[in-house]
C-alpha cells in the first residue's frame, strides 16, 4: 500500500519503505525557501510546498541506466550526422541533405551567423552533451573517479538548453510539408536515427537523478555523511551586515554555511547569494531582443523562386501564405513558434522584471509558473531557422526552383538567443525576496535572516 508523507518544507510521496538518500538541506531554486528533505526512497518526487518546484526526483537506477542510454544516443547521433536526412528531386535533378548541409549552404550565402547557430544547436551541443554525460557516468565507475568530473558535469546543465534535436526534427517536418508541393521528397535513414536520438535523450534525462550524480562525486570523507549542510563546524551566526549565511550552490545544489564568493566544497564553483547582476543582465538581453524583433518581422527571412519568378517572404507573410494554400495546421504551428512565442516571452519577461522592481507580493506563485513557462518555450522559436536551413540546402535548382535566405533570419535568430539568455539570467528567487522586503518595510521591521530552518515534522497524510 502506498504511503504519503508531508513535511513543512516539501510534499513527498513515498511508495515503499526502501530509503536510498540521506537527509539534506536544500534551497529551492525557484523561490529560495530553505527546507530539509528527509531520506527518500526510489522513484519519488519531493515538491516545494511554497512554489511547487520539484526539488528532487529519485530514480531506481540513477547511474547505470542513463549510462546505457547515453551510449545508445552516441551511436544514433553518429548515424544521424553521417547519413542522408532528406532528398529532393525535380525535372531530373536531385539534391541530398545531411545534418551539416544546411549550415554549409547558409555560410556560402554570407549568413555565417545563422550557420554557426544551426551548427551549434544541432551538432556541437548534442554531441558535447552526450560526451560529457558519458565521461561523467563512466568516470564514476572507476575505483578513484577524477576530480575533473565535477567541472565536466557542471557544463551539462549549461549545454542542455542549446541541444535542439527535437526542435530540428519539427523544423524538418515543416520543411517536408512545404517541399511536398514543389518537388518529389524522400526521407533518408538519418531522420529515423535522429528520431531515435530524440527519444533516447529524453529517456536519459528522465532516468537521471542529478543529485545522485553529485553525491557520487563527493569526496570520500563527506560521502553519505549525516550532516544537513556543508561546513557544519562553522558557527551558525551571520557575519556583520550579512543577510544570509547559508547559501545553496547554483551549480550542484549543496547548501553551505559560507559567505558569497567562497567556493562550494563539493563542486568547486563560487557561491552566490543570488545570480550576480540578474536584473541588469535580464533587462539588457530583453531590450536588445525587443529592438531586434522589429527588423526580424520586417525584413525577409527567405525568397522562394519558381520558374524564374518569386518574391521575398517575411515571417508573418510566410504564415499568411501557408494559410492561403489551406495548410492551416502548419500555419498555426509556424505562427505560434515564430510570432506568438517571442511576444509571450518578451511580455512575460517584462512582467517578471517590473513586478520584481516594484516588490509586489501579487500572484507570486503564478509569476513563478510564468517564469518556468518563459524559460521552457523560448527554444521552440528556432523551428523557422531550422526549416530555412533545410530549404536552402535542398531547393537549389536554378531558375526552376530555388530558395535563398534573407537578412530577417539573422535578426530572428538573435531574438531567440537573446530571449533565452534573458530567461537564463533572471533569478526567480528575487521576486520572493523583494516581496518579503517590501512587506517587512511596510511593517517597519527588517526581514529576518532566512538561514534558520525549522526541522519539519514527518506526519501521515
Amino acid at each position: 500500500m502506498d504511503r504519503h508523507r508531508m513535511t513543512k518544507g516539501a510534499a513527498i510521496t513515498l511508495p515503499g519503505p526502501a530509503i536510498t538518500t540521506a537527509a539534506r538541506l536544500y534551497e529551492c531554486p525557484d523561490c529560495g525557501q530553505m527546507q530539509i528533505l528527509p531520506p527518500l526512497p526510489q522513484g519519488v518526487r519531493a515538491v516545494c510546498l511554497r512554489c511547487e518546484a520539484v526539488l528532487r526526483h529519485t530514480r531506481r537506477d540513477p547511474l547505470l541506466l542513463p549510462l546505457a542510454l547515453n551510449f545508445s544516443a552516441l551511436i544514433l547521433f553518429s548515424l544521424g550526422a553521417t547519413l542522408t536526412i532528406m532528398s529532393v528531386s525535380t525535372a531530373g535533378q536531385q539534391r541530398l541533405a545531411g545534418l551539416v548541409t544546411g549550415p554549409a549552404e547558409l555560410e556560402q550565402y554570407g549568413l555565417w551567423e545563422i550557420s554557426l547557430v544551426v551548427l551549434i544547436t544541432t551538432v556541437a551541443a548534442p554531441l558535447a552533451r552526450i560526451l560529457c554525460m558519458l565521461t561523467v557516468l563512466v568516470g564514476l565507475r572507476l575505483p578513484h573517479p577524477p576530480a575533473e568530473l565535477r567541472s565536466i558535469y557542471a557544463w551539462v546543465a549549461h549545454i542542455r538548453p542549446w541541444s535542439m534535436v527535437e526542435i530540428y526534427l519539427l523544423g524538418l517536418f515543416v520543411a517536408y510539408v512545404r517541399l511536398s508541393g514543389m518537388a518529389i521528397v524522400d526521407l533518408g535513414p538519418a531522420i529515423f536515427a535522429l528520431g531515435g536520438l530524440m527519444v533516447v535523450m529524453v529517456l536519459a534525462d528522465y532516468t537521471l537523478d542529478e543529485q545522485a550524480v553529485w553525491e557520487a562525486m563527493e569526496p570520500p570523507n563527506r560521502r553519505w555523511r549525516r550532516t544537513l549542510d556543508a561546513n557544519p563546524d562553522t558557527p551558525d551566526r551571520p557575519a556583520p551586515n550579512q543577510h544570509r549565511w547559508r547559501i545553496g550552490c547554483d551549480t550542484c545544489g549543496l547548501v553551505s554555511r559560507a559567505a558569497p564568493g567562497m567556493r562550494c566544497s563539493r563542486c568547486g564553483f563560487r557561491l552566490h547569494d543570488r545570480k550576480p547582476g540578474s536584473l541588469q543582465r535580464t533587462w539588457a538581453f530583453a531590450i536588445a531582443a525587443l529592438v531586434l524583433y522589429i527588423p526580424a518581422n520586417i525584413y525577409p527571412v527567405l525568397t522562394v523562386v519558381r520558374l524564374g519568378a518569386g518574391s521575398p517572404s517575411t515571417i508573418p507573410g510566410g504564415v499568411r501564405e501557408l494559410a492561403e494554400v489551406g495548410m492551416w495546421p502548419l500555419a498555426a504551428l509556424v505562427f505560434f513558434a515564430s510570432v506568438a512565442v517571442p511576444v509571450l516571452k518578451l511580455t512575460g519577461l517584462g512582467i517578471l522584471l517590473i513586478s520584481t522592481h516594484i516588490g509586489t507580493g501579487w500572484a507570486l506563485h503564478d509569476r513563478t509558473k510564468l517564469y518556468r513557462i518563459v524559460d521552457a518555450i523560448g527554444r521552440w522559436s528556432m523551428i523557422d531557422i531550422f526549416m530555412e536551413s533545410i530549404l536552402v540546402a535542398l531547393v537549389q535548382f536554378g531558375q526552376l526552383a530555388s530558395v535563398y535566405p534573407g537578412p530577417g533570419a539573422v535578426c530572428f535568430a538573435a531574438v531567440v538567443i537573446l530571449t533565452m539568455l534573458a530567461a537564463h539570467s533572471f533569478d526567480p528567487r528575487l521576486m520572493w525576496d523583494s516581496a518579503r522586503l517590501s512587506a517587512s518595510k511596510a511593517d517597519t521591521r527588517l526581514p529576518e535572516p532566512d538561514a534558520v530552518v525549522d526541522r519539519p515534522r514527518v506526519e501521515p497524510a
